[in-house]
């Protein structure tokens, strides 16, 4: 039996997540649907996979009273992929019902758009700027809604969208109740969160679980002249459904996609200097699984939803250790394994290091010959390291340049502390 049924909502509304097959909340749905059900403002704090979208677009629909004949609710995220990925998931929840819904997506024309617009939707659905643009130029009125939400907020202030949210938010009821969506809150958002939220309820959903439960980690050292060759003899070692390989520039993205199409594989890219069409395109060509490697930028970690991905491979490691939670969470969902590849450069100790703040069950292993193979901790590594270089200095200092040198004489103090460090690993095996 769905466990749906414990909310109040309308018949039409129930069979519409049952057939959708959805039978038990996720923890942000349990939480959310209440509170947007009772009408209070709220910030839904919640990583990547944890079904954050049907936990306001639920409430939304069932809230919607199609016989007032004008915008009740805005939806706004931040990239056209994410905003059409809502849009399609809405009117799964919304079919064969009157409740008519809009989508305003930057990239697609203006005069179209204001056409359809002539008969209000309830629902709205878009991008900030393409919002704004038709809320600015009387296309839409967003006077009487009541319902904002803001998804992925911190990519949208990231992004620079927060003025376009906040100039529609402006236009909209009094009574304006705001639900925002994010993976973090950063310091400069809270600013706009006091302007339209007074006491707002946060739920924040933590992401141990998510990110432990089905998945494997794997860390593999290489030097990054050989970083490529790697990547490749990884390749050869998984049979991805469906794989991203992320890096942390579009340069890069393009620099590793090229060389892999060279080398005879079939890649698809997503990064943010692709048109509008050819991304359209792109996810298109996802969606009919044409491709088993995606290389991409953090775009598609936090911007675009990519069903059915098995594998995440870290060519790079991002600066912001959020992105690393971001990429990793999109695999192991709904029930699903999972697999992170970390690359790492053995002189990348700091960012390696925020990688094993995160407490992750990670593995240090490497492929070789098309097998996986376990390795010694690292910290094991990093011990002999040290050891390694107490003995070079012991060495140093046992061996000191002679007053007078003589032709040579750099090749004999190096044999010398050779033979001093040789004989100090036989003294350290017999104790």
């Amino acid at each position: 039996m769905s466990q749906f049924l414990q909310f109040p909502l309308q018949p039409f509304l129930q069979e519409a997540i049952q057939r959708i097959g959805f039978t038990k909340p996720t923890a942000i749905q349990q939480a959310m649907i209440p509170i947007m059900l009772s009408g209070k403002s709220a910030i839904g704090q919640a990583h990547t996979g944890t079904g954050k979208s049907h936990s306001f677009l639920i409430p939304i629909v069932e809230r919607v009273d199609v016989e007032k004949d004008y915008p009740q609710a805005v939806i706004a995220a931040p990239t056209r992929e994410l905003a059409d990925q809502l849009y399609t998931a809405l009117n799964e929840l919304t079919e064969g019902t009157d409740i008519r819904t809009a989508a305003l997506i930057g990239g697609t024309d203006k005069v179209r758009m204001a056409d359809r617009l002539k008969t209000a939707p309830r629902i709205i659905v878009g991008t900030p700027g393409r919002i704004r643009d038709m809320v600015m130029d009387g296309a839409v009125s967003v006077f009487k809604a009541n319902i904002l939400v803001i998804d992925e907020a911190d990519l949208s202030f990231d992004m620079g969208f927060i003025e376009a949210i906040d100039q529609v938010a402006s236009r909209m009821s009094n009574e304006l109740e705001m639900y925002v969506f994010s993976a973090t809150i950063p310091e400069k958002l809270k600013p706009f969160l006091t302007k339209y939220m007074q006491d707002p309820k946060h739920v924040q959903i933590g992401r141990e679980q998510s990110l432990v439960e089905g998945m494997h980690y794997s860390l593999v050292p290489v030097r990054s002249a050989k970083k490529y060759d790697k990547l490749k003899d990884v390749m050869e070692a998984i049979n991805p459904y469906l794989a991203i390989i992320f890096t942390n520039t579009r340069e890069k993205a393009d620099e590793v996609a090229d060389a892999l199409q060279k080398d005879g594989i079939d890649v698809g890219r997503i990064h943010g200097s692709l048109s509008p069409r050819e991304r359209k395109r792109m996810m298109k060509q996802i969606r009919d699984l044409r491709y088993h490697y995606i290389v991409a930028t953090d775009l598609a970690a936090r911007g675009i939803d990519i069903p059915g991905v098995s594998h995440v491979i870290n060519y790079e490691i991002p600066e912001n250790i959020e992105f690393f939670v971001h990429r990793v969470g999109r695999t192991a969902r709904a029930g699903l394994q999972g697999h992170a590849i970390t690359l790492y450069d053995p002189e990348e100790e700091e960012l390696i290091q925020s990688v094993e703040a995160l407490k992750l069950p990670l593995h240090h292993e490497d492929v070789r010959r098309g097998e996986w193979i376990e390795l010694k901790p690292r910290q094991a590594r990093k011990n002999r390291r040290a050891k390694t270089s107490d003995l070079d200095r012991r060495a140093r200092a046992a061996v000191r340049k002679p007053k007078k040198v003589k032709p040579g004489y750099k090749q004999k103090m190096k044999r010398d502390m050779e033979r001093f460090k040789r004989n100090e690993r036989k003294k350290n095996r017999k104790r």
